[in-house]
């Protein structure tokens, strides 16, 4: 390849970055324009009913009424749900066109999800994290679904941090965690090799229930004494936590020494492995139960390096998650009181 060559590919690929940026800008550009003509069609359909609210049944009218006119001329995409979404879009945020949460990168089909979570500082969440990781509409609906938000052992809402420190690692680690994308079935319990195998054949998915930051070390990571070798199922990395991430697999109940175990692991971790640049090294037990009295008078209950997760093999309901994560909480505060 001659030097011309070289000048030309180098320009060429120039010219076609700034192609696709201003492609990628017009088509957000597009996109939140799009967003706020339904906000604004929202508002206006919110405003003329409360101008007719004297008249029976007049919001229903209106709505099928507009449907057919707007069809007759637009064409599709402005069906009586539609404009009912519309409607919903305005009276969840009614701020929208100046409010604070607003991200311009998030189409229509990530609102239309977002608007329907009750909890506002959730809704703020998704919207925030949506936008920051990318999530595709199906993944944004998966995470709301399973209640990725509540889930976690500390939302970013509660923590707080000194500037320029790392966030606290409970910021990032859930429970449960739900890995119903492994198609394990829930009737059998499988062996702990079996689970890991699963996760590795599904890694991308893992990752992304994990949450931002993690990247995969290995798995069956061995780390050695003067006299002992041990094998810890997962490794990862956080780039954000900036430390190494253990994960230990039980398809069982969680027992006393299966903490001591981990602790253990994380001990050797921080001894052998750790940089000089990276933070103390976390140790996850994720187990398909855990006995609360166990947790509570072990050394999890303290320590900011082990935490203990369940897992589960399909998508709980959400009154399903919603009475785990209740539950979770009232225990939380029975220990702190104690």
């Amino acid at each position: 390849m001659t030097d011309r060559d070289l000048v030309n590919a180098a320009f060429f690929e120039q010219v076609r970055t700034i192609l696709r940026d201003a492609r990628h800008r017009a088509q957000t550009s597009v996109n939140f324009i799009m967003v706020e003509a339904y906000w604004r069609i929202g508002q206006r359909i919110v405003e003329e009913e409360q101008a007719g609210a004297a008249r029976a049944d007049y919001g229903q009218f209106l709505i099928r009424e507009l449907s057919r006119r707007l069809g007759e001329e637009f064409g599709r995409g402005f069906s009586v749900a539609n404009l009912k979404n519309f409607r919903q879009f305005y009276l969840v945020f009614p701020d929208f066109p100046k409010g604070y949460a607003v991200r311009s990168q998030l189409p229509w089909s990530h609102y239309r999800l977002i608007m329907r979570v009750e909890d506002i500082q959730a809704r703020d969440y998704y919207i925030h994290e949506a936008a920051e990781q990318h999530w595709s509409s199906r993944q944004l609906e998966r995470n709301i679904r399973s209640r990725w938000y509540e889930r976690l052992l500390s939302t970013p809402a509660e923590a707080v941090t000194a500037q320029g420190a790392p966030p606290p690692a409970s910021e990032f680690i859930k429970d449960p965690y739900v890995l119903e994308f492994l198609g394990l079935p829930e009737t059998a319990t499988p062996a702990e090799s079996d689970l890991e195998t699963a996760l590795i054949g599904k890694l991308q998915q893992f990752l992304l229930e994990l949450g931002k930051g993690f990247s995969f070390v290995g798995r069956q990571f061995r780390i050695s004494s003067e006299t002992s070798h041990f094998y810890i199922d997962l490794v990862f990395y956080n780039y954000l936590l900036k430390c190494f991430v253990l994960i230990d697999l039980k398809t069982g109940k969680l027992a006393h020494q299966d903490i001591g175990q981990m602790d253990m692991y994380v001990r050797m971790f921080d001894d052998l492995k750790r940089g000089e640049d990276d933070n103390p090294t976390l140790g996850i037990i994720l187990c398909a139960d855990k006995d609360d009295t166990v947790v509570r008078y072990s050394v999890l209950h303290e320590s900011e390096q082990l935490f203990a997760s369940k897992y589960r093999r399909v998508l709980p309901t959400e009154e399903e998650l919603k009475r785990e994560l209740e539950a979770r909480h009232v225990l939380d505060r029975v220990q702190i009181g104690g």
